[in-house]
């Protein structure tokens, strides 16, 4: 995912995308460590994305905005 999609998300989106991407790359290095994984640039490319999320989470809290993480039922 690039970053200027990224920067289009509200911050809500971005916090539920890192959550969401967070769980998929822990499943996805699950599934590694029992079995190789046909294609194990995804781990890092899951990384990457989460990275991106951050940053962009990081941006917007140092310029004034607040960020309230979504209850979970």
């Amino acid at each position: 995912m690039e970053q200027k999609v990224i920067r289009e998300f509200t911050t809500g989106e971005i916090v539920e995308r890192l959550d969401e991407e967070k769980r998929q790359l822990s499943k996805l290095k699950l599934n590694h460590a029992v079995s190789p994984l046909e294609n194990p640039n995804k781990i890092k490319a899951y990384r990457k994305t989460i990275a991106r999320l951050e940053t962009e989470l990081r941006r917007r809290v140092l310029g004034g905005e607040k960020i309230v993480k979504p209850v979970k039922h």
